[in-house]
């Protein structure tokens, strides 16, 4: 009986070895806490369709909108760490328990249950405008804004969103007061500004590039410390003597527990997948240049950012949701 029992155990270890080698055996669930149309989205996409081509399994992008960002960040903080739910987040995963914090509420997640795998773009926001609005240069946009005295709206991606903060930044620095209108991600955003529902709203050059090339919005102003790429007619409030600076950057995470072993294969993985031509092209064509940074380096990026995110938050204070 002994021999039977321990015969059996060494096979259990040895099922359990084989399971843990396999890895990825079934698709992967890719959680993007936004709509379609946004940075995530436009990030998610196609890192996932170069993933599936190295694992050789399918990657299915999940739109889990709501709350800016919450409700798709907590489920994958939540999930079961087995590798076959990760997450395309945006900045604003660091931002929004600080956020809960502010108003006394228990965070629907905390920062160390995830694990960050690889950053993937960051890139500034830039402040577009409906080219029905008569402001050309962010000193006309401010002295129109003094006039209006909050009636100028903007749409964002959620209170204290990846669209809200760097706005409230601005305002902020400016003492100037807007109508803050919530959607659930970027693109919803975009379009409440196309469809002339609100005046203006920020967003990474990959979610605006082909509206403002189509001469539907008009970029004002950029949040990075040099001037983009891909928009250098557009200044940025650093060389307007403004000290106000934003970066939304798009990276893969997976549930804290998730084992070493899982999150090796992911990590190599995510390496391959931003050094394929099509990977490339596809954000190149989106004016969104790949960042890229291995776990241990996008985790100290991390920590920074979210260090210095949470100092804005308390610096803006409260702001309600309408």
């Amino acid at each position: 009986m002994r021999r039977v029992m321990l015969g059996f155990m060494l096979a259990s270890m040895g099922f359990a070895a084989a399971a843990q080698e396999i890895y990825p055996a079934r698709p992967i669930t890719m959680i993007v806490p936004f709509p379609p149309g946004g940075v995530a989205d436009i990030t998610g996409r196609p890192t996932a369709a170069a993933l599936e081509k190295i694992l050789k399994q399918p990657v299915t992008i999940n739109n889990r909108p709501g709350a800016g960002g919450k409700v798709g960040n907590a489920a994958v903080a939540n999930a079961k760490p087995d590798g076959y739910t990760i997450m395309m987040a945006l900045s604003s995963v660091s931002v929004l328990p600080e956020a809960d914090r502010l108003f006394d509420q228990k965070p629907a997640y905390t920062l160390d249950q995830l694990a960050p795998i690889a950053l993937i773009s960051a890139d500034p926001v830039i402040l577009v405008v409906h080219p029905s609005l008569p402001v050309k240069t962010l000193p006309e946009l401010v002295t129109l804004a003094r006039q209006k005295q909050g009636q100028l709206s903007f749409s964002t991606s959620g209170v204290y969103g990846a669209l809200h903060l760097p706005v409230e930044m601005f305002l902020h620095a400016f003492k100037l007061k807007m109508r803050a209108v919530h959607s659930t991600g970027g693109g919803p955003a975009i379009t409440m500004v196309l469809g002339g529902h609100v005046e203006m709203t920020v967003g990474g050059p990959a979610s605006i590039s082909a509206q403002v090339n189509a001469g539907k919005l008009r970029p004002i102003i950029g949040w990075g410390a040099k001037r983009h790429e891909a928009f250098p007619q557009v200044p940025t409030f650093k060389e307007l003597g403004q000290d106000v600076e934003y970066y939304i950057w798009a990276g893969m995470f997976a549930p804290k527990a998730t084992p070493d072993a899982v999150l090796k294969t992911l990590r190599e993985a995510t390496k391959k997948a931003v050094e394929d031509p099509d990977f490339r092209a596809t954000m190149a064509r989106v004016n969104s240049p790949v960042q890229y940074l291995d776990a241990p380096e996008f985790a100290k990026y991390w920590a920074a950012d979210a260090r210095r995110l949470a100092e804005v938050v308390k610096v803006i204070g409260k702001v309600e949701d309408k």
